[in-house]
């Protein structure tokens, strides 16, 4: 289906961006949508009327309306691993399947023992709270933490992620341990860099006393030294990716309070909502989803860039890094066949308006156009509506530039423009809105697999890396040697160093 839009794509490759809108003047309204406080504007994107048609004729012909369905009731859509993924259980109510509807009184239940947990420890002397936990278990409680911290909150929260000590050397450096509390997150709790991380803070707290787990695997919890009370659950219906809604969200209700918490679920509920209902023509994450492969199959787009105008923002790019690549990172479709399309591109970005004094240039004047999510928030929370005004005009601006160009008898001050964009705006920064801001992109991003004909929901291409990383270990002790001659050099090199100091 996807190959049909190669022939849009040829007709409109002499069209300029600017003429596209010239010619249509009622699109920058109707190329537009509003989901509750968060409006999309896609006028901006290289597709015409003609073009769009055919994006939402595959849509149907793909049933992403179906898709949608299958996701929300629970039916094994991560079809190499035989699950579901059932994210939208932890915070949604849509469902009706037996599955489902016991998925979601899990979900509750674990929200119930969450709040006993933060109202226990919001009672107690601590005054600090160490995360640790990589990937998934990391990425999504750090840029909500992060996007939403309030200065009067009841616990500071840190992250430790990274195995290399340095991280957490850092981070520990500034608290005190009797005054501090960690959360071990991990679904399996055997990844190597948060039980080597967990055994330091262990450590430097002096008992595991005041170590909490978020884990499936309450077995290895125990053996770690954390009792069942202070253990929250996991399960295998829930990619890590998409487990902030989870017991994985702990270090949000312990940053945050459990009501804003809730109201991030909210936000995200009503994302769901209309991600279900919403007809396509008037599906936020439809339009997204059918954009971002017209971006990469139509006009062959090889990275995308998104831009938080909000400084709150600045971890949005990680986070989408790994929502997006590891989900549609994929060359083999569902049955196992090779897939014969790019999927996804590289997603890499920065906040305004530091990115347009560091990597700007290459988007306005460089030979390859980047697509890009430009996000942006209307109403600010500080006091400074100078600065807030000057970030706004600038978001408008880079848009604007991005797409019109600017001619000019100096080759070296020509703007060739057509670069392509889409504007996302925020009413406010709420947990409400930054829960329907996640959602979208987790929608977009199957939708976009259901295109593609791939699993969204296994992560197999980040294993063997770890594989190889375990049989290593002993050599750089001196124990055997490496099977790759480079590795061998390499490690003959490490050694030769070590010797040396």
């Amino acid at each position: 289906m996807l190959h049909e839009l190669q022939a849009h794509a040829q007709r409109l490759a002499a069209t300029p961006l600017s003429a596209l809108i010239a010619a249509d003047p009622a699109r920058a309204e109707e190329f537009a949508l509003r989901c509750g406080p968060l409006y999309a504007n896609f006028a901006r994107q290289r597709y015409d009327r003609a073009a769009l048609q055919a994006l939402f004729e595959i849509a149907d012909r793909a049933d992403l309306s179906g898709a949608m369905r299958r996701l929300l009731e629970g039916e094994p859509v991560n079809l190499t691993e035989a699950r579901p993924a059932l994210h939208s259980a932890l915070r949604s109510d849509l469902a009706r399947s037996a599955f489902a509807l016991a998925a979601r009184a899990q979900a509750l239940s674990a929200q119930l023992r969450m709040r006993e947990l933060v109202a226990e420890l919001e009672a107690s002397d601590v005054t600090d709270i160490v995360s640790i936990g990589i990937g998934g278990s990391d990425l999504g409680p750090r840029l909500v933490v992060d996007a939403l911290a309030r200065p009067d909150a009841r616990f500071n929260v840190h992250f430790i992620s990274n195995v290399d000590g340095h991280a957490a050397q850092r981070v520990l450096a500034r608290l005190a341990p009797a005054r501090t509390a960690a959360v071990m997150i991990s679904k399996t709790f055997t990844t190597q860099e948060t039980l080597l991380n967990g055994a330091i803070v262990r450590d430097w707290l002096g008992d595991a006393s005041r170590l909490y787990a978020v884990s499936a695997n309450p077995q290895q919890v125990a053996e770690f030294g954390i009792p069942p009370e202070r253990t929250l659950p996991m399960w295998d219906w829930v990619g890590g990716r998409y487990s902030l809604w989870s017991a994985v969200g702990f270090p949000i209700a312990l940053a945050l309070g459990m009501h804003d918490f809730e109201q991030l679920l909210e936000g995200a509920a009503e994302m769901d909502a209309h991600a279900l209902h919403a007809p396509p023509r008037e599906n936020l994450p439809v339009w997204h989803a059918l954009t971002a492969v017209w971006n990469r199959n139509g006009l062959h787009a090889s990275t995308q860039a998104v831009l938080p105008y909000d400084e709150r923002l600045r971890l949005l790019p990680s986070y989408l890094q790994q929502l997006v690549m590891e989900s549609l990172g994929k060359s083999v479709r569902l049955d196992g066949s090779d897939i014969d399309l790019h999927t996804v591109p590289v997603w890499w970005g920065g906040a305004g308006t530091d990115a347009q004094h560091s990597f700007f240039q290459a988007l306005h004047q460089g030979t390859q156009v980047v697509p890009a999510d430009f996000i942006g928030v209307i109403r600010a929370e500080h006091a400074y509506a100078d600065n807030h005004a000057a970030l706004l005009a600038n978001l408008l601006a880079q848009t604007e530039a991005l797409a019109n160009g600017q001619d000019s008898e100096d080759p070296h001050r020509r703007y060739p423009g057509n670069r392509p964009s889409t504007l996302l705006l925020l009413d406010a920064l709420t947990p409400r809105t930054l829960g329907m801001l996640i959602a979208l992109y987790e929608h977009s991003v199957y939708l976009q697999s259901v295109l593609w004909q791939i699993n969204a929901f296994d992560q197999f291409g980040v294993e063997l890396g770890k594989q190889l990383a375990r049989r290593l270990l002993p050599t750089l002790d001196g124990v055997g040697e490496a099977s790759d001659p480079v590795t061998q050099a390499v490690l003959d090199a490490l050694r030769a160093s070590s010797v040396k100091g």
